[in-house]
């Protein structure tokens, strides 16, 4: 049983790092080069035993330091990015919690979940700054660059259709409202919008959902800019999208057992991956040419066959040649989601088994030659 108290700032913290379960356990990735010969680097990963249930999302703050995690739990969680000690947990959803992202300067967290709300929260403090209502799930959150917008999507549910709503953040919370500055409409309205995020310089945003289109919107006038090649483009569900350091391309991944890379301005097709289990969380090294992909057979299809048989494990492709270069095994389940620390030096994921596993790379990972 873990045992919490609440500060004088109301943020839940633990009474005992023991209840965070960290176990180091020995990961082998085998990465193999043009010349066929094998390289092994060897991994010490931390086991992250905070959620009672699925992971959902992973976001690391700009400099690196702190990592959040969200899960069908109701509750999003602050751990310590460098060795996994859970630092609190935010506490104020009454349903899942999909997505989250954190301010520049790492003083403000926005949640999306599943009981209608997003909400801002005190990074520091735990304490609620505002709640957003919707009619229906708030699927994915993101702020713009300066922290002054935020994009956030919510699911069709009830007649209510699925669309991008864009709210101000105020600078003080005292000032903050909840009304939308602009509200886009999903063209099938009964398809969720798996992910939104902002283009360069906050002109754009790029959406990608159940209805495998990817869309570049006008964040001034609401028009749809461009939308993506049925020919190219994703042929199942779109279910994650990540963005470049630089913003000058983005990455997705499908149902479709595919990643795809896009130009964010062009909306052209650079790259494509392909792995042979449906795609549900993909990241994007800032330090190298790699790109990570996490999924796995649904385990309602692994219920009656060996774990090992789900192929639960992240994928890393070189970014330029398309090829697989490695594997990290652990999660006993699917992979719902991906991050790289910004430093690059280290990555995250989190799995329908309900932990999130920590990856220090070790020097041989930088040394890789394709």
């Amino acid at each position: 049983m873990t045992m919490e108290c609440v500060n004088p700032e109301g943020l839940r913290l633990d009474v005992r790092q023991v209840c965070m379960h960290i176990s180091r356990m020995l990961n082998l990735a085998q990465i193999q080069n043009s010349s066929h010969q094998t390289l092994e680097t060897r991994m010490t990963p931390i086991l992250m035993k905070g959620h009672e249930r699925p992971l959902t999302f992973l976001r690391y703050n700009r400099d690196g330091d702190l990592l959040f995690s969200c899960a069908k739990d109701h509750t999003p969680t602050l751990w310590l990015a460098h060795n996994g000690e859970r630092l609190g947990t935010y506490r104020g959803h009454n349903g899942a919690v999909s997505c989250c992202d954190v301010s520049r300067d790492s003083s403000r967290l926005i949640t999306g979940s599943a009981d209608q709300t997003a909400k801002l929260w005190d990074v520091k403090s735990g304490k609620q700054l505002f709640t957003f209502n919707f009619g229906s799930s708030a699927r994915s959150v993101d702020f713009s660059v300066g922290d002054h917008l935020a994009v956030i999507t919510t699911d069709h549910f009830m007649g209510v259709s699925s669309a991008i709503h864009v709210k101000r953040i105020a600078e003080d919370p005292q000032d903050q409202v909840g009304d939308s500055v602009l509200v886009l409409q999903s063209p099938d309205g009964k398809k969720k919008i798996n992910r939104a995020v902002w283009g360069p310089l906050n002109q754009t945003i790029v959406s990608g959902g159940e209805d495998t289109v990817i869309r570049i919107w006008d964040t001034e006038t609401g028009k749809l800019l461009k939308q993506s090649d049925v020919e190219v483009g994703h042929k199942e569900a779109i279910t994650s999208l990540c963005k470049a350091a630089d913003d000058s391309h983005f990455l997705t991944g499908s149902h479709d057992k595919t990643a795809k890379l896009w130009d964010m301005r062009s909306l052209t097709l650079i790259k494509s991956y392909t792995t042979v289990v449906p795609v549900n969380a993909v990241a994007m090294s800032p330090l190298l040419n790699h790109v990570v992909l996490g999924g796995g057979q649904d385990a309602s299809a692994v219920t009656t066959t060996d774990h090992r048989a789900g192929k639960f494990e992240a994928k890393f492709y070189d970014t330029i040649l398309e090829e697989e270069i490695g594997g990290v095994k652990g999660h006993f389940g699917p992979i719902n989601a991906l991050a790289f620390n910004p430093d690059g030096k280290s990555f995250s994921s989190g799995g329908e088994d309900g932990y999130v596993r920590l990856h220090h790379f070790d020097s041989n990972y930088f040394n890789i030659k394709i």
